[in-house]
């Protein structure tokens, strides 16, 4: 015991490496400084929140905008009735955000930022979705993003003091599905017709025409098509026709 207890008191930064003791004074730099009162280790001063302030333009519009489309959001989308699909795509428009024909967007669904989202035509957005649009989000036609989806476009500098708010666009391509619950980062792609699992945590770019899952996500195989319901097939793939009488089965 005395042997390992003098080897870590051996160790250079040992001492600021050890909860300080009653009167004792906080860690700062790996050192002791004056006004510690929980005795706790303080690392170097690498997140100054006091200084944090967004970036000149950062937004796309003014302060005072972005409050009321946030007042909109809630007063007027989050209320609205699920079937007032073509309200919340006239309020959405009319805050810049670019939406196609036909799109299903849910009440619940959280726009931080309209004028920096693009929805092409007869997609989904499902309940309580987060279109984190600190910088652009575009989504493509016949496209889903299921509940509960997290798209963030935007995060922070860790290197920066100040905690700087830094943004990269996410596109999400034709016929793409983001299952429930799914996390897609910024900068990220998901390719034309691919699946993300639910509650997968996207890192990086989804290649077209792929199912991908898990934590980070990873490529499990392709996506595959199935035989067209029968409502949907053309004359080629049409049943042969029944004789009179006959019961189809």
């Amino acid at each position: 015991m005395m042997a390992a207890d003098q080897s870590v008191r051996d160790l250079p930064d040992a001492q600021a490496q050890r909860p300080a003791s009653a009167g004792q004074e906080p860690h700062r730099n790996g050192r002791i400084v004056p006004g510690d009162d929980d005795g706790a280790f303080a690392p170097p001063l690498i997140q100054d929140l006091a200084r944090s302030k967004v970036p000149p333009g950062f937004r796309g519009r003014s302060a005072v905008y972005v409050q009321l489309w946030w007042i909109v959001q809630a007063l007027l989308v989050h209320p609205s009735p699920q079937v007032f699909y073509g309200w919340r795509r006239f309020l959405l428009r009319c805050f810049g955000a670019r939406i196609g024909k036909g799109v299903l967007i849910r009440p619940s669904v959280q726009v931080t930022y309209p004028w920096k989202v693009e929805i092409g035509d007869w997609s989904w957005v499902g309940d309580d979705a987060k279109l984190y649009s600190l910088g652009p989000i575009k989504i493509g036609r016949n496209a889903v993003v299921s509940q509960g989806s997290h798209l963030c476009a935007g995060s922070h500098d860790h290197r920066d003091p100040r905690f700087t708010l830094i943004a990269k666009p996410i596109t999400i391509e034709d016929q793409a599905w983001v299952a429930a619950d799914a996390f897609i980062a910024m900068g990220v792609t998901v390719g034309a017709g691919a699946i993300v699992g639910a509650r997968s945590v996207v890192l990086r770019n989804v290649p077209p025409m792929v199912i991908a899952c898990g934590f980070p996500a990873r490529v499990i195989g392709p996506r595959e098509m199935g035989p067209r319901r029968e409502e949907e097939a053309g004359p080629e793939c049409a049943p042969p026709p029944t004789e009179p009488g006959a019961t189809r089965r």
